[in-house]
């Protein structure tokens, strides 16, 4: 589904306007006084009071998902589970799963839960909605969104404001470029809440096809983009999204998912695939401009 945007201006085709650059943003305006300036942000696990701020001297806002923060792997105090169970049952569930030792991980929350005598499920929709409030008041506006594998996409639509879109599987003409969106992420053994076949994402790059900007969560499956260096484990990538970026040739790529990269960039032939960032960690969005 393609969209046309304006952004409260007349704009001209799309076919006169040179490419975007891209850059992380710094404080105020950049020295580039191009005629369209866009933020972009992933991964923010929680960081309202950064991303309140993430749209300053930007004509819109990118959000490439993963709102929430169920677990803080650097302050284990952090986050929904630390809130449900302490800091200290966060700090061993964080081990296990470091350790890879899903079947203890898993077998460790059940006893928590048990622990407390009420129902996982209405008190974890309890913790997310609070946290969604909280997010959704700070984004800003307008904004452009899509899911990441952490979020619960059946809870959005309670908290989004008007001048939010979230698009997935779509595209929309944003200042004469067209941007396509793919939300979510692939199956792995975390298991987390928005994790999709590969044929059901596949299905979604085949649908938003030939772009200028190229949108979603996790990377493509290139095994530079996948490896964090701080957790030291590959995260997994998209071949749909390789093959679609190598078929189609968009200008950008743009993704999150891998909080600590080997490389934050690559280029295949005219496309350069890039991760905008940890936001959660930086607090500072990728800027594109044009």
């Amino acid at each position: 589904m393609r969209q046309r945007v304006f952004s409260g201006r007349v704009l001209p085709g799309r076919r006169s306007r040179p490419g975007p650059t891209g850059h992380v943003a710094a404080a105020g305006r950049s020295a580039y006084c191009g005629s369209m300036r866009l933020h972009v942000v992933s991964d923010v696990h929680g960081r309202s009071d950064a991303l309140r701020r993430a749209g300053d001297g930007a004509d819109a806002l990118i959000c490439l998902g993963d709102l929430l923060l169920f677990l803080d792997y650097a302050d284990h105090s952090k986050g929904i589970f630390a809130d449900l169970f302490g800091p200290e049952n966060a700090a061993e569930f964080i081990s296990l799963r470091t350790a890879e030792r899903f079947d203890a991980a898993r077998a460790m929350s059940t006893r928590l839960w048990a622990s407390i005598g009420e129902d996982p499920a209405t008190k974890i929709n309890e913790a997310v909605a609070a946290q969604y409030a909280e997010l959704f008041d700070a984004m800003p506006t307008p904004a452009f969104l899509t899911y990441g594998n952490v979020d619960i996409p059946r809870m959005w639509a309670d908290h989004l404001r008007a001048g939010h879109r979230v698009l997935d599987g779509e595209c929309v003409d944003i200042g004469g470029l067209m941007f396509g969106f793919v939300g979510g992420g692939l199956r792995t053994v975390y298991r987390t809440p928005n994790e999709i076949d590969d044929e059901v994402f596949a299905a979604k790059v085949d649908a938003v096809g030939a772009v200028d900007v190229l949108c979603s969560h996790i990377p493509p499956d290139l095994p530079e983009l996948l490896f964090d260096t701080v957790a030291e484990r590959m995260e997994r990538g998209s071949q749909a999204l390789l093959d679609a970026v190598r078929r189609t040739q968009p200008r950008y790529l743009l993704f999150g998912h891998v909080h600590q990269p080997l490389v934050t960039n690559v280029v295949i032939g005219r496309t350069r695939c890039v991760n905008v960032g940890h936001f959660r960690a930086s607090g500072a969005p990728y800027v594109l401009e044009w």
